[in-house]
């Protein structure tokens, strides 16, 4: 009887593809429990924080209508699968590095796109906090859907790899252009065009950014479907919700994905300045 953690290897028509198993993948750990409560936790302080935003949202709720036809089903969906997302392979040690870029990365976009006015939210605030958690949630979520993603190895030639990413990221930097017109003369607009450039035109691992993209971009529908419809944020396209917004997810999630990578790097050069610094004290020989 075949091993179901052992990686099954299949033949066909168009080429080969390993298949590993899904149990390396799906596991729960001490971490994926702390995540979930930090989650639950930073729900909680939003709606404390901001009260009288949900107090607006429950003045939406009719009593003439069954309590069921009026839940944001959608909203309610979202939720539902990056919470179970992020607590598949959780590890703190790891993930920590992300959620850090995350937050960072998007306060930047978000600061980038306010005060551009390529998009603005209701309440009018460039950017509001409360949209700030939301950014480190959805790269943990597209972190663990590219790590799934990664059980089916496709074998795809090395050129093909390379025309595909150029199709991509070319054809998003094109798009992009086309989307920030009314805005290329701003500073943040030339920073972040200047960030696209630099992380489409610096692959290191074509195939993983590939992945990421699309994840990053799955994901990104249904948050600006949400968004946009719901007029939590609204486009100067008014758009529900443009094409490059959706595209944007996936872009975002490659640089965070790279500058994560970049973080892990650093960290353990200065632990290992510090560990030989230590075992070369002899002080403590």
């Amino acid at each position: 009887m075949a091993d179901p953690t052992t990686p099954q290897k299949y033949q066909h028509s168009l080429g080969s593809f390993e298949l590993e198993s899904p149990l390396k993948k799906l596991r729960w750990s001490s971490s994926s429990t702390l995540f979930l409560s930090v989650i639950l936790s930073v729900i909680a302080l939003v709606i404390i924080v901001w009260w009288p935003l949900v107090e607006d949202y429950a003045r939406y709720f009719d009593s003439r209508f069954p309590l069921w036809m009026q839940i944001d089903w959608l909203l309610v969906g979202i939720f539902l699968f990056m919470s179970i997302l992020i607590t598949i392979g959780a590890d703190l040690r790891k993930d920590a590095i992300l959620v850090v870029v995350g937050l960072i990365g998007g306060f930047l976009i978000e600061s980038w796109g306010t005060h551009t006015g390529l998009w603005a939210y209701y309440t009018g605030e460039k950017p509001p906090l409360w949209i700030l958690p939301a950014w480190p949630i959805a790269a943990l979520a597209i972190e663990r859907m590219a790590r799934l993603a990664g059980i089916i190895r496709l074998r795809i030639s090395e050129q093909l790899e390379k025309a595909l990413y150029t199709l991509v990221f070319g054809g998003f930097i094109i798009y992009m252009l086309a989307f920030i017109r009314p805005t290329l003369a701003h500073p943040f607009t030339i920073l972040a065009f200047a960030g696209v450039m630099i992380v489409s035109l610096s692959s290191g691992n074509r195939r993983y950014d590939l992945v990421t993209f699309i994840s990053g971009a799955a994901l990104g529908y249904f948050l600006e479907t949400w968004g946009t419809t719901r007029e939590c944020w609204t486009y100067y396209t008014l758009q529900k919700p443009p094409f490059f917004a959706i595209l944007a997810h996936g872009l975002a999630s490659v640089a965070f994905w790279r500058l994560t990578k970049l973080g892990e790097s650093i960290l353990k050069v200065l632990v290992l300045k510090v560990l030989n610094r230590q075992y070369n004290n002899p002080a403590h020989r």
